[in-house]
């Protein structure tokens, strides 16, 4: 795919109006994969300047956040995911948190007792702090090269902008409505004139002076200062509730790997309060005594184990997981052998199941989102997912700060029983209290072999994200496939709730109609997460791939 637009415009090493989105690529030494072939580029060219996987995801998480609104962000927040070439392993949370004046019924009506989801998932009251520039510094620690080189290309590109592709023009065109209506001030996004259309140039000064701000004060360039005093400004204009002190108390946190072996492979991932990892663990297991090779690609006999696999998973998500430093979440017996053997038991393999009549274990205890997947050529494999949660999250702009703020408090349990935007839900784990973090299903992950990097992997999409990780790894380990199979080969989906089975449009007819058959209700959607990843091949090639469903791109030599 090639975007080739006539505009002047070109910076250095980096052309914002001609690029084209590379989706496979085979490298010898480094690659970067993420959602812009823009950021792809700038985070390229950081390793190309003496840096590592961690300039890279930086750098390109910077730049993302100016070319990929709708998703790639600063006013967000995110998971990373890191294993080092000295063979450690480490995880940053960067979620966003509930504000201090959170609680847990903020979004219920009083007079009705019924849940307000529009407050929840649009407008100003649904802001969780933002985590997202927080985690970008927490990450420098690791990098080479310091944040004013590494955010400069960002700058440039909101500064003299960048041609839009088709897609974005769409997306853009698609939220306008919304954009006026929760914005006091009519932001860039807006063409009031006509719609957008491919080839546009996207300019963002306000950004670009947010972005000085980082870059000349440090982290305190967006939590206090000029940037905090216009997002708070922002909160009272549009009824937020995000104050000062909020943001200058927010910090990233340092979290220990979730780590466990699949088929011999060492799987990394993030543990709560994403709740990816931990599901991804689980259904993992419960396939591993599997013949899953046997069974088949996509065959009725392997996607009926792992819909109901996913069922199970996702039913012990509502009621166990939650943010860690809020409730006591039962990782390890959620990942014991013994409790996930008791769990497949309740398999019947031979017709669907049945949501209303499947449970969370028993335990007794004493998005719109955007993915970086990055490998150097040292050996460190970073994974970040990052998140606004809905495309341009709140719809809501800091007015003179050109940022969008999250709306990521739906993914708390506003109310027990009610479904967040992307149909998850919760329960007490999950309920909002303030400076707590919102559960999430990002799911960012590097798989080891002989202890080496072997893949890097992580998609967007809400609850799919989970659902479509779990597939491609499989498909890698059990099916054999090559990074771009793994990633564009169709994708199904099951969360329990609603008891729906979704399907890529592409998916295998017959299987189709023999789980109609079965009894599953079949849901079908043009697409289901765009994955990025990164597999280290027998001959020691780095297969790059960007999911053909979106204008995701490599960058790697």
């Amino acid at each position: 795919m090639v975007f080739a637009f006539s505009q002047p415009g070109k910076q250095k090493g980096l052309n914002n109006f001609q690029y084209s989105s590379i989706k496979n690529k085979n490298c010898f030494k480094a690659a970067v994969v993420c959602a812009h072939p823009l950021a792809a580029t700038v985070g390229f060219q950081m390793i190309k300047r003496g840096g590592n996987a961690f300039d890279a995801v930086i750098a390109a998480q910077w730049a993302l956040a100016v070319v990929y609104p709708r998703a790639g962000n600063i006013g967000g927040g995110g998971f990373l995911v890191a294993h080092f070439a000295n063979g450690k392993n480490t995880n940053i949370d960067f979620r966003e948190s509930a504000p201090s004046k959170a609680f847990k019924d903020m979004y219920v009506d009083t007079l009705t007792g019924k849940a307000n989801t529009a407050l929840s998932q649009s407008g100003a009251l649904a802001s969780g702090i933002p985590g997202t520039p927080a985690g970008l510094f927490k990450t420098l620690q690791y990098a080479r090269l310091p944040m004013k080189t590494l955010i400069q290309p960002a700058i440039d590109l909101a500064e003299k902008g960048f041609a839009i592709t088709a897609d974005e023009a769409s997306h853009l065109n698609s939220a306008k409505a919304d954009f006026i209506k929760y914005n006091s001030i009519v932001p860039v996004f807006v063409n009031l004139n006509r719609e957008w259309k491919e080839g546009d140039t996207l300019i963002q000064k306000d950004l670009a002076k947010t972005l000085r701000r980082i870059r000349d004060y440090g982290e305190a360039g967006f939590y206090e200062g000029e940037t905090a005093s216009l997002l708070v400004a922002e909160m009272k204009r549009g009824g937020g509730i995000i104050s000062k002190n909020d943001l200058k108390s927010y910090k990233a946190i340092q979290r220990s790997a979730l780590s466990f072996v699949y088929r011999g492979h060492r799987v990394i991932s993030m543990p709560p309060p994403s709740s990816g990892g931990v599901l991804l663990q689980q259904m993992l297991m419960m396939v591993e005594n599997k013949p899953m090779k046997q069974y088949g690609f996509q065959t009725l006999k392997s996607v009926q184990l792992m819909i109901e696999v996913e069922r199970l998973a996702f039913a012990d998500r509502a009621t166990h997981l939650g943010d860690p430093d809020y409730y006591k979440v039962p990782v390890k017996t959620l990942t014991s052998k013994a409790y996930i053997k008791k769990r497949l038991a309740g398999i019947d393999s031979t017709k669907a199941g049945v949501s209303d009549q499947t449970k969370a274990g028993f335990i007794k205890e004493s998005d719109q989102t955007t993915h970086i997947s990055v490998l150097d050529e040292t050996g460190n494999a970073v994974s970040v997912t990052t998140t606004l949660n809905d495309n341009y999250g709140s719809k809501t702009i800091v007015a003179n700060a050109g940022f969008i703020l999250n709306n990521e408090m739906d993914d708390f349990s506003i109310q027990e029983g009610v479904a967040n935007l992307y149909g998850a839900i919760g329960g007490k784990a999950n309920s909002i209290a303030p400076g707590k973090r919102m559960l999430s299903s990002m799911t960012p992950t590097i798989v080891l072999k002989n202890n080496k990097p072997f893949m890097v992997v992580g998609t967007p999409d809400g609850t799919t994200i989970i659902t479509s990780v779990f597939q491609s790894i499989v498909n890698v380990i059990d099916y054999g496939m090559n990074a771009d199979d793994a990633v564009n080969k169709p994708k199904f989906h099951h969360q329990w709730l609603p008891d729906q089975v979704d399907l890529e449009k592409n998916f295998p007819g017959d299987v189709k109609k023999q789980l109609e058959n079965f009894g599953y209700t079949i849901v079908e959607r043009s697409s289901i997460g765009r994955t990025e990843m990164i597999l280290v091949n027998r001959n020691g090639i780095l297969e790059a791939a960007a999911d053909k469903r979106g204008d995701d791109s490599v960058a790697g030599w």
